[in-house]
């Protein structure tokens, strides 16, 4: 999975393959309008005033894609909030080359800086934000045989591509199942990678918020997917075999919340909040529409943000936060 999104020549996401939106093979929050960024604008400048309005603060975002959120947020931050966006330093976190070049692009005159690891970042007070980003890490899949856990790997079989099972790959594996009572052939998903995520954000982050927007379950959910969450999609269409066509599909697998709350709050997170994004839209919205009605454009962009049988229901928000019952210093 990480090969097929990600390799620096052939990876769906870093050889520029990945379109999103009505022409593309899959649709986001962003690519509703300028309207989910404005409204998170709104968030910022509340979570700015919340950490007590301090002369600097951060955002850092990842998974910025193009940079068409960013461009969004900062422009309604400099239009409701001009202090919050006097004090803002917004970095953008972006490992892929091709994906630097646009954002840079399309960011030309706002004030951004890049990094190509969290690791890079010095501890801040703020922000971290993420629009489907969880869903594209790689994950380890795996199986229940009556002799235990195996795990499923790629293998190549009579000229083609095809799933193989072997013993576990990391001792975290064991340790995450440990407590799921599945049946023979129940598969899942662990995302490790999520777990380091959280871990290392959580030394970055000295007060502030971390909020994640995917589409995912709580645990329970997840018992009742027996065949896993990993989907390819392309077109719209969601592929038969994830292993078609590497590099020219998109691979993802559904948020475990209930996994990336626990790992959280061990490392010194409190959770805030959880909900789907439906009753988001609706909180965030009242920070920005007046009595008077808004323009038809940004009406069609809210009721799809925020319908729960469009992207109101499938996608949930997670807010953490992190010493916020401190006295600001800074």
């Amino acid at each position: 999975m990480e090969a097929a999104l990600y390799h620096p020549a052939y990876g769906y996401y870093s050889s520029g393959r990945a379109v999103i939106g009505r022409r593309g093979d899959f649709f986001t929050n962003v690519s509703v309008g300028p309207l989910f960024g404005r409204l998170l604008a709104r968030q910022f400048a509340a979570m700015w005033e919340k950490l007590g309005a301090p002369a600097e603060w951060t955002i850092v975002e990842q998974g910025a894609h193009h940079g068409h959120f960013a461009k969004d947020a900062l422009e309604g931050l400099r239009e409701f909030a001009p202090a919050a966006f006097a004090a803002l330093k917004y970095c953008i976190v972006e490992p892929l080359a091709a994906l630097l070049t646009i954002q840079q692009t399309i960011l030309t005159g706002l004030p951004v800086e890049w990094f190509p690891q969290i690791e890079a970042l010095a501890p801040f007070t703020g922000v971290h934000f993420s629009n489907e980003l969880l869903d594209a890490f790689p994950a380890h899949l795996v199986v229940r045989r009556d002799a235990g856990w195996k795990e499923r790997y790629v293998d190549f079989v009579k000229d083609d591509f095809a799933f193989t099972e072997g013993l576990l790959s990391d001792p975290c594996l064991a340790f995450s199942l440990a407590a799921i009572d599945a049946p023979e052939g129940f598969m899942t998903e662990v995302n490790l990678a999520a777990a380091d995520w959280i871990e290392t954000l959580a030394t970055k982050i000295k007060r502030g918020y971390v909020l994640v927007i995917d589409y995912g379950y709580i645990r329970e959910q997840f018992l009742e997917r027996s065949s896993g969450t990993l989907s390819a999609y392309s077109g719209h269409q969601r592929e038969s075999d994830p292993l078609a066509r590497p590099g020219e599909i998109d691979l993802t697998t559904h948020v475990d919340f209930t996994s990336l709350i626990e790992h959280a709050e061990r490392v010194g997170f409190t959770l805030r909040s959880f909900s789907d994004q439906h009753r988001f839209i609706v909180n965030t919205s009242r920070l920005h529409f007046t009595e008077a009605a808004p323009p038809p454009a940004e009406l069609r962009a809210f009721k799809t943000l925020m319908h729960p049988a469009l992207l109101g229901q499938a996608f949930k928000v997670l807010c953490l936060e992190k010493n916020l019952a401190i006295a600001p210093t800074d």
